[in-house]
Parts: C-alpha cells; structure tokens; sequence
C-alpha cells in the first residue's frame, strides 16, 4: 500500500507545478494567490515534518540558497554561439543575399524573434527534470548557475508532457523593467547606488553567489532555441521545435513571427522599433534566423557565429538634458579623458549621469560647450555619449571647455604631441595612472585575477600594500585579512588566483603591463619574435620594425618602455616572484603562412562575422591585422559604415577587399599578392 504522505506531496507538487506554468508562463491564473499560497504552505509544512520527502526539483525549492563558495566551469556540448549584427535594411539584404547564394539561390522562411537584453542561459534536462544550468561564459565554458535558475519561476523544474530522456535548450534571462524599477526604489531608500540598467542588474542578479538574492528579484526567461535531444524525434525546423518546446512547459515569446521574405522581415523589425516601449522588458533588436534545421547545418558557422542568422539591432535611443560640467579622468596611458557630467536623464531605460565626450578635439568640433542643452545617445543601448549641442537652447551663459594644463591628480604639466589626438600627464608615477594601469593588469583580458576589481585594487592602493605591479606578488593572505569587509574566503581566494596567474602567458602578460600602443593584437606580434621579456627589453627600434605589423610609432613607445628604470625594476621584480613567461617561437614554413608579409586592416562592420574573428583567420594564415592605414598597408577589408579609414585607403591607393572579396580571398588564400600590379609604364 503506498504511503498516503507520500502521495499527497506528489499530488501538491503537480498542482503546484501547474500553477506555477499558469502564472509564470502563460500569464493565465486560474486560482487566487490566497489559495495558491494555501498550497505551497502546505507543501512546506509536509516537508518540514517529513524531510526525507524533501527533492531539489519541489516548488518549495525556488526561494534560494545561501551563498556559495563559487561557480564551477561547465563545458558546454555545443558552443554557444554570437551573432553577427546589421543596423540598417541594406545590411539585412546584403546578409539575405548572401545566405540565398549559399543555398543555390533557394528561397528560405525566417523565424523573427525580438532580441532580449539579458544574460544568455543553457539548460539541461535529463527525464524531464533541470539537472543544469549554466551561463553563456566565453561560448565554450561557462559558469554553473543551477540553483539561481532554480529560483527563476517561469524555468520549469520538471517538464511536462512526454520529455525525451535528455534536452538541451537555451534562453534568455532577464530582469522586467517593473522588477529593475522596484529594485532601484529600495537601493534609494538605503541609500545605495542605483543600478545603471536591467541588463547589467540581471546579469549580476544569475551570477550572485547567494541564490536567495535571485530568488527576490523575479527574474524571467524566454526560451529561444532547441540545441539537442539526443536520438528523441524533434520538428525539422526553428518554428515548429518552439512550438514543441512551448508543449514541454517552456515559456516561448508570443511575439515571434514567420516570415517569408525580407520585406516581412523589415514590417516586423519596423513595428517594435517604437513598440518595444510597451514590452515590459528590453529588447535591442531582432533575430532572425533561417527556419529550415537542413539549410542551418548546410550553411554552418564561421568563427564563433552561424550564418543562419543575424541580428538587426534597432538604432540607439536619444534624450535631451543639460551638460553641467566637463571633468576630467586620468587613463592608465596617461590620457586626459572628458567627460560630460549632466543632469540626471533617463536613455533607454537607464538613468545617464555621465557620459562619454572622447576628446578636445572632438568637444572642440561639435562645439560642446558647459551650460549647453545637448543629445544624449546609449550607442549599443549601453555606452552614454554626447552627440551634439542645441545651439537654438543657448542663452550666452555657456562657457568654451579648455582642457587643464596641468593634470587634475598630480599637477603634473600636461604635454600633447601634433600627432596624438589626447592630452597626457607625462608622469608614469601618478596615482590615477597606476590605479587604472593596476585595474588593467588584474582584468580577464590581462592577468585574469578574478577577486580584484576596482574596489579591492583601490584600497589596495590605498592601504599602502601595492606600490607597483610586483608588489601584487608579495601580498600575503593575514595582510589582506586585516581590510574592512575582507572575508577568509574571498582573502583565500585573491592569494589562490594571484599565484595561478603566474602561469599566464607571454602575450598576456605584454598587454597587461600597459605599454603604450601595445594591446593584445600587437602583444601576439611580438612574441611571433621574442620568447621572453627578457629577449625583448633589449630589442632595438629598427629591429622592432622589421616585424610586420609594428610600425615607428609602436617601436619607439616599446623602446620608451624599457628605457624607463623604473619599468625595467617591476619587471626584475615581476620575474623574480616568478611571473617569466617562456614563448616558443615558432617559424612557420612559406605554405603554412601564404599572407606572410601581408598586412590588413578590417574596418566597418561584417555581416558573416565579428572584426575580431576577421582579424584572427588573416593571423592564422600569416598576415598581420593592424588598426591603422599606413603605406604598409597591403589591404583593407571594407564592412558597413567603414568610415575614414576607407578614406585614407583610397588616398594611398591601397587595395579595397568588400566583404565577399575579403571571403573569396580565404577561401584561395594564394590568390593574395605582396605587391600590387603597378600600371606599364608608357
């Protein structure tokens, strides 16, 4: 005879469940939140006294758990893949013609989705119950996030219907504009800072250690893709699987739609461009993607995105309001940075106070001026920036902004050469610089140093207990432990990933010590030459310029770097905690490396993939990938909006790659010539 306990914790928890799919999925109730919470208090109190009935998967179970220690690193199956972007209908034709050519000319439906700003998820079911969920991560590993999903309401715990033994699909988690309103309310009401956007706040929200916080903040999903269910039958196309999906329990956008050319596309792209205001959530732009599964897998990927779809992301939202002030930050090159500070205006959902101004000369070309009314842009819907003044606003009382002649931090005297757009403090022992230059080193990017942000590296600062980059490398877990708010587990942490940098490599550590000129592109360069710091420090400039892709610039900035005794004693120091990365060098063979001696600029936007990805496959076959057009130049590959850099290509006479020139050419990398055919003389 089965155990009548048992039974009715069974029978609560599929009441439960369906209720719960009712509210939080279909946004259909069918009983009042007083008999709804009549159950759950039910259920709780069974369990309470029966503990051994107690499953992870209970209804009970969404109200979170306390903090963790940290994520573990999930490997995801599949990637979980970017997009690539347009930002106009002819980005979109030349993407729709592109694919079609691939297909033999074939005509394809598109499944049109709204594009939802928030932390992209992987879940994972096995019998029909949520055994993982992970985050994005870099595309190929992410961070276990199983019991903050628990907590997200519209994420369902158990499947219904007939699930297959394994599911993988994949969402979107976001943060509704009601629950980030309410959110910022009570940070005001204790007066703490406000948080900049739902996106940032959602994303943070699935990635706190303390579930409990997640629970609390009604986060919500929209699933969007169906990513593999082993042998089980599935839909041969994108549409009918969401529908499938949706029969599981998944809560799918209603406001998806099929269409048939891209003259549908653009009608369903048009009408949320103003009512996406009304979603209740943001949404940045529209996917689109080929329905048939056939022709996606025909079509495949190139570099980290699919060619079966794309991304048509809606322009960046505006807003008027007063420039108050221009102040001034300190970079870690020693940059002098501008930037607006304006009376509090909201953009795209978030409260703007600052804002970007880039330069003088760019403040000095709009005419921006202190007191003016000026245009507010999120460019990306994230990044504020002031696009121009409202001269017809003005008054008389605005002032012409004039950039210091000495720097704000240390009163240095600011220097600026003709050919350098910023000002710079000239004093490499400015506190702002090496605040920015510490925060730099310990980035993911850099040295990956997870612990240390800017809060930590400040303090550090502060305390006296880092002095320069070295110093990291003595730091001792009992010092650590004597800062405010530093825990035993955080402390131990901090120590752990500051001696397993030690293990990064040579490139990394290149771009992390900050050298002018050298990013990470420019770092890979150097150590095509050099196998150690050591090897490099001594290289003379005309021996830095030999390498493809370093020009004078770049070689007398390195060459300025070692001279400075004070750089060369952090490196001495650096290497003698043991942070002394070893590069092979390896010569590759003329058939391994055909763009050997050629060098590229990839500029504007690429609808088949990012400029990163662009840059990264020239590498691979040899080339150089520089960010500026000189005589060196050997081609330059043209995307969307390409800008001055397509102007100062066509004045030199350097050869201009379209998009399908620049593919064409990958696909016959021998095709490429080292010198361009010059015109017989007469």
């Amino acid at each position: 005879m089965s155990d009548p306990i048992a039974a009715r914790v069974d029978e609560l928890r599929k009441e439960l469940t369906h209720h719960n799919h009712r509210y939080y999925v279909l946004d259909d109730p069918i009983i009042s939140d007083g008999e709804y919470d009549r159950l759950m208090e039910e259920l709780r109190g069974i369990e309470a006294e029966h503990p051994a009935l107690l499953t992870p998967d209970s209804p009970t179970q969404r109200v979170g758990a306390a903090p963790a220690e940290g994520f573990t690193q999930v490997q995801h199956r599949r990637p979980m893949l970017s997009l690539g972007n347009a930002f106009d209908l002819e980005g979109m034709e030349a993407w729709h013609r592109r694919v079609s050519g691939l297909l033999d000319g074939a005509s394809f439906p598109m499944a049109c989705e709204l594009k939802i700003d928030g932390l992209a998820v992987s879940l994972i079911y096995r019998d029909g119950k949520l055994v993982q969920g992970a985050t994005r991560g870099d595309g190929t590993t992410g961070e276990d996030v199983t019991q903050n999903l628990r907590t997200v309401r519209s994420i369902p715990l158990e499947l219904m219907g007939e699930p297959p033994p394994y599911l993988e699909v994949r969402g979107e988690v976001y943060m509704p504009l009601e629950s980030f309103r309410r959110l910022n309310e009570q940070r005001a009401e204790r007066g703490e800072l406000l948080y900049a956007n739902p996106r940032n706040s959602g994303a943070g929200t699935i990635r706190n250690l303390d579930s409990r916080v997640t629970a609390d903040r009604n986060m919500q999903i929209w699933v969007y893709s169906l990513i593999d269910a082993g042998d089980h039958p599935v839909p041969d196309n994108h549409w009918e699987s969401l529908e499938w999906l949706k029969s599981l329990g998944f809560r799918v956008n209603p406001n998806n739609r099929l269409c048939q050319s891209i003259e549908e596309v653009e009608e369903y792209y048009q009408s949320w461009l103003e009512g996406r205001h009304g979603l209740g959530y943001e949404a940045d732009g529209v996917v689109v993607k080929v329905n048939p599964f056939g022709y996606q897998d025909s079509l495949g990927i190139v570099g980290r995105e699919p060619r079966w779809a794309i991304a048509y992301k809606f322009p960046a939202e505006r807003a008027t309001t007063r420039l108050l002030d221009i102040g001034i930050n300190v970079g870690r090159t020693g940059s002098l940075n501008p930037y607006a500070m304006l009376e509090p205006v909201v953009v795209s959902g978030a409260t703007v106070r600052n804002a970007s101004l880039h330069n003088e000369e760019d403040i000095n070309r709009k005419d921006i001026r202190i007191g003016d009314w000026v245009v507010v842009e999120r460019a990306g819907d994230v990044i504020p920036q002031v696009v121009a003044p409202i001269v017809e606003r003005r008054t008389g009382a605005e002032k012409i902004f004039a950039m210091p002649e000495h720097c704000p931090i240390c009163e240095t005297e600011v220097v600026k050469d003709d050919d350098d757009a910023m000002h710079r403090c000239p004093n490499p022992s400015c506190p702002a610089q090496f605040f920015e230059l510490l925060k730099h080193f310990v980035s993911r990017g850099a040295m990956d140093i997870e612990g240390l942000g800017e809060r930590w590296c400040g303090i550090l600062i502060e305390e006296g207990l880092v002095k320069d980059l070295a110093d990291l490398y003595s730091l001792r877990q009992d010092q650590l432990l004597e800062l405010e708010r530093m825990g035993d587990i955080l402390a131990a942490k901090i120590i752990a990933n500051i001696e397993e940098s030690k293990q990064r490599s040579l490139p990394r550590l290149l771009f992390a010590l900050g050298i002018f000129h050298v990013g990470s592109e420019v770092a890979e360069l150097l150590c095509q030459r050099y196998s150690s710091l050591g090897a490099l420090m001594d290289a003379p400039a005309s021996e830095l310029t030999e390498i493809a892709g370093i020009g004078p610039k770049i070689a007398e900035s390195i060459v300025s770097y070692f001279a400075v005794d004070a750089n060369r004693a952090v490196i001495d120091k650096l290497r003698e905690a043991g942070v002394d990365p070893q590069h092979e060098v390896v010569i590759p063979t003329a058939d391994e490396m055909p763009w050997s001696g050629l060098t590229f600029v990839v500029t504007g936007t690429l609808s088949s993939m990012t400029r990163r990805d662009a840059e990264g496959r020239i590498k691979l076959l040899g080339g150089a990938a520089t960010s500026s057009v000189t005589r060196k130049t050997r081609y330059l590959v043209a995307g969307a909006s390409a800008g001055s850099k397509l102007a100062t290509a066509e004045r030199l006479g350097t050869e201009v790659l379209d998009e399908d020139a620049f593919l064409r050419l990958l696909e016959n990398p021998s095709d490429a010539v080292l010198e361009p055919e010059l015109p017989l003389a007469p």
